[in-house]
């Protein structure tokens, strides 16, 4: 095979289409006039490749930067405008007639375009989740060739095909982006979502490749399988493109370290399929990140020409042996109905901690492979053992798996569909998302990241909340009659395509599961009690999650530096209300939601330091009351899974802003991440205070008594059981002073969570002072700190802090050595300090974040990253004077 790489820069150029409607079979060359903005000056050459307009633009200075001020609401024109792209290209010597091929591959191309190859139409594209190949043989020529690509306005055809299939009148539901998005294939989120702005991008964002040969190997499936007594086989499969003689495929599996582990040959057969069985040791598991290594297999197969030796084409894949279930069965508590929701890998039953991820940037061309990695290790590095990807985005890039594959996360897939009732009883919509469907599965299906697929997020609470024509019990109904028809999609057509090519369990949507997708009994649940719907505590969290928690989420803004990125040096906006830090804001209702959660739970300030450090103290607490509290009901075994994994909502975000996110756009952890580092960590600490109150009778309510608990529990991912030591003491928060210390050894079982014990606060401890219980697991050997929690009485906003000059904090940051990268944060205080953030000026890595210090407790950070110039800040609750 001979390839031409066609995804240079230096051979594209693009410009503004001079006519929107032209339907001719070339690009016509005459302006138009037109209400939208025009640009001069003729084709530009393309600053990158693969390429959007927007990342086009903005190089060529004729559109400001998205992320700045209010800018998003200068370059809606762009989103209603159509853009051509041009490549030339050279072709020394046309392929052979009858014995050769020749196409054009286009990987991606956003969203509906017309594709000319030297004057000729060759493609006709209306999707942009679906590669295009197209045989170019009649239309290739010697020499000079020319392609001609043109992008018409997504948005104005969308409004197009939604006023030809419904009226614009017509009630058709949709949360989030303009309605016509239910009738485009296009990503959803770039029709603006309530954590991102309206980006309406056209281009070829994919590569684009010429491709020469006599034949080629297709639909290469490397199946690798673990019985439920971990045994492994390796099932491949292909076909060939041609059938031409005297050929021959090679077929080879390599080991981890790189070593030849199974060799097969094929002669003649245009279709091929082979069993390789693996001895015990030749076997290595793949694990998720905690569990244990990631050992990933290399299968590749050779299509050799038998005569001459020469390799016609070669095709690789990265596998890993893995048994990886999803188990709904009953629990061992008579008490608790429905169904677990339980990822078990090889065998070992699974608490899943991770996040839902969305796409990197608004503009995905300028997503690097580099940046995906920094991403995904943060999760990792962070407690995660899966992400979601998210149904408005996109599937995702290779590289994005590949480094999930290494990593050792899990991913549960959505399917591209989100929030809306998708027009499935148009046959021209099945028939494009059943080819965007099936190509997405096949190539995913190789990877051991790859967990679940879900049919759409949020549809079926569409079907709910908008009171669509949808009965659950109802199984054998025409759904494609209702004005609920993507049920056929997610119960009947996409299922039949999972289970033909992918060896993945698939769920029909998220949530889903029950008679109602809040069914907190069955199946998966998105849990927005908190935030919106009632807009419940978030100290509620523990009593709100279900068998699985695939979405949960509190606001909280960026860090301080992102703030000065988009306010771009705007002083007269540099105030939490000012009206450009509402427009880096999308959420339905901030402003009162924000106010609510933080006025309920702490005292806060007017800046916007004291608005930074208020919205990332509630999101952070409210993650620790999430995680903890539904890790605490993981119990052991597949039946003593209550709950079997929480979500966040979410990691990332596509551009400077505040939303859920917990880490921002510049890749700067906020509070919360650290909060669920250590709610998932291997070992950790759960506690939760409560408060019962006894009267004397019940003819009187004048008087009562109220005495006070404290909950602690244990949760391990240790594979079996360890003994430690436990220490609990509790502290005057006025003072310091300990009034109460106990030590003792108990065991952690495995691969659970268990109750340590109930401790009463009697009314003596808190006369002068109210109290702080913090608890410690220590190794028992070496005194290590394995875990810590602490818990104080709420809410916040009532209790009096120790003035700074009390608290006697110490924080002191040494390097490892002079100007070495590298160093630590010593930390002490004299009394109990609340929420200490750490913020370094530049972007250093800390391994721990967010603190509750106790007297006589040091804690050490950890820090990487470090340059000449970094200066270390902090502040705590209570702290009037922080940055």
């Amino acid at each position: 095979m001979k390839t031409l790489d066609l995804s240079r820069k230096s051979l594209w150029s693009w410009r503004q289409s001079p006519d929107p409607s032209s339907t001719s079979s070339a690009p016509p060359h005459n302006l138009d006039d037109d209400e939208r903005p025009r640009l001069g000056g003729g084709w530009r050459v393309c600053s990158a490749f693969p390429s959007t307009i927007h990342q086009e633009l903005q190089a060529a200075a004729l559109i400001p930067d998205l992320a700045l001020g209010r800018n998003e609401e200068k370059m809606q024109w762009v989103g209603e405008s159509d853009w051509l792209y041009r490549c030339s290209f050279e072709v020394d010597k046309l392929p052979e007639a009858g014995s050769q091929a020749a196409d054009l591959i286009f990987e991606g191309l956003d969203t509906f375009c017309t594709v000319f190859l030297n004057g000729i139409k060759i493609i006709q594209a209306q999707n942009m989740f679906v590669s295009q190949r197209v045989s170019v043989l009649s239309s290739l020529q010697r020499g000079t060739n020319t392609l001609y690509l043109v992008f018409h306005s997504a948005f104005r055809r969308g409004r197009e095909l939604e006023e030809r299939a419904l009226g614009r009148a017509a009630h058709w539901p949709c949360w989030n982006g303009d309605k016509s998005r239910l009738f485009v294939r296009k990503a959803g989120f770039g029709y603006g979502w309530d954590w991102g702005p309206v980006v309406m991008t056209a281009g070829p964002y994919k590569p684009v490749t010429l491709e020469v040969y006599r034949s080629r190997i297709v639909d290469f499936w490397p199946r690798a399988q673990v019985s439920d007594t971990l045994e492994a086989t390796l099932s491949l499969s292909w076909t060939t493109s041609d059938a031409v003689d005297n050929l021959a495929a090679i077929a080879r599996l390599v080991s981890p370290r790189g070593v030849s582990i199974r060799k097969t040959s094929f002669e003649g057969a245009s279709v091929a399929k082979h069993v390789w069985r693996l001895d015990e040791d030749e076997l290595e598991l793949w694990w998720t990140s905690g569990l244990g290594e990631q050992p990933l297999y290399t299968v590749e197969v050779d299509l050799v020409d038998m005569h001459s030796g020469s390799v016609l084409h070669s095709v690789s894949r990265k596998v890993g042996f893995r048994r990886l279930q999803v188990v709904r069965s009953p629990l061992d508590d008579p008490d608790e109905p429905g169904r677990t929701f339980l990822f078990e890998l090889n065998n070992v039953p699974l608490f899943v901690g991770g996040s839902n991820w969305i796409p990197i940037d608004s503009i995905l061309t300028t997503a690097s492979e580099e940046r995906y990695r920094r991403w995904l290790e943060l999760a990792r590095d962070g407690g995660h053992n899966m992400v979601r990807v998210w149904g408005g985005g996109i599937y995702e890039t290779d590289s994005f798996y590949d480094t999930c594959d290494e990593l050792g996360l899990l991913v549960w897939q959505d399917l591209a569909f989100a929030c809306g009732s998708y027009p499935a009883h148009l046959p021209e919509f099945r028939a494009t998302v059943e080819e965007e469907v099936t190509q997405a599965v096949k190539r995913l299906r190789s990877h051991a990241c790859l967990a679940i697929i879900a049919g759409n997020n949020e549809d079926y609470q569409i079907a709910e909340a908008e009171k669509l024509e949808y009965d659950p019990e109802d199984k054998d109904g025409d759904w494609l009659r209702t004005n609920f028809p993507a049920r056929e999609l997610y119960e009947r057509i996409f299922p039949k395509i999972v289970n033909e090519h992918v060896d993945v369990f698939f769920w029909p949507g998220s949530p889903w599961g029950g008679s109602t997708t809040r069914d907190l009994t069955e199946g998966d649940v998105h849990v927005w009690d908190v935030w919106h719907g009632e807009q419940k505590p978030y100290q509620d969290y523990h009593s709100l999650g279900g068998r699985f928690v695939s979405e949960f989420g509190m606001e909280a803004a960026p860090d301080i530096r992102t703030i000065d990125y988009f306010l771009d040096g705007d002083a007269s906006q540099r105030y939490p209300q000012s009206r450009t830090m509402a427009a880096h804001n999308k959420a339905d209702g901030f402003e009162r939601r924000l106010a609510l959660y933080v006025t309920e739970n702490i005292r806060a300030g007017t800046s916007v330091e004291d608005y930074v450090y208020a919205t990332q103290f509630v999101q952070a607490e409210a993650m620790q009351s999430a995680y903890g509290g539904w890790r605490r009901k993981f119990t052991g075994g597949v039946g003593g899974a209550k709950c079997a994994g929480a979500l966040v909502w979410q990691l990332n975000d596509v551009w400077p802003t505040t939303s859920w996110a917990i880490v921002d756009y510049f890749l700067r952890p906020k509070p919360a991440y650290f909060t669920i580092k250590r709610a998932m960590a291997p070992l950790a600490l759960g506690a939760r205070r409560r408060s019962a109150r006894r009267y004397p009778d019940r003819f009187s309510a004048a008087k009562y008594v109220d005495t006070t608990f404290v909950d602690l529990w244990a949760s391990s991912s240790h594979l079996s059981a360890r003994r430690v030591i436990l220490e609990v003491e509790a502290f005057e928060l006025e003072s310091g002073k300990k009034v109460h210390h106990e030590r003792r050894e108990v065991e952690l079982l495995e691969n659970r969570s268990i109750e340590l014990e109930t401790l009463e606060v009697p009314s003596a401890w808190e006369e002068k002072s109210v109290v702080v219980v913090a608890a410690r697991l220590r190794d028992s050997t070496s005194g290590e700190v394995l875990a810590r929690v602490s818990v104080y009485p709420e809410p916040f906003e009532f209790l009096a802090f120790p003035s700074p000059s009390h608290t006697n904090l110490h924080v002191s940051l040494r390097r490892s050595r002079r100007s070495s990268p590298t160093g630590k944060i010593s930390i002490t205080a004299d009394r109990p300090v609340k929420g200490l953030v750490l913020h370094l000026s530049t972007d250093a890595k800390l391994s721990d974040n967010f603190l509750d210090i106790v007297p006589g407790d040091e804690q050490v950070v950890h820090v990487d990253g470090l340059e000449k110039e970094t200066k270390l800040e902090w502040r705590y609750l209570g702290d009037e004077h922080g940055p």
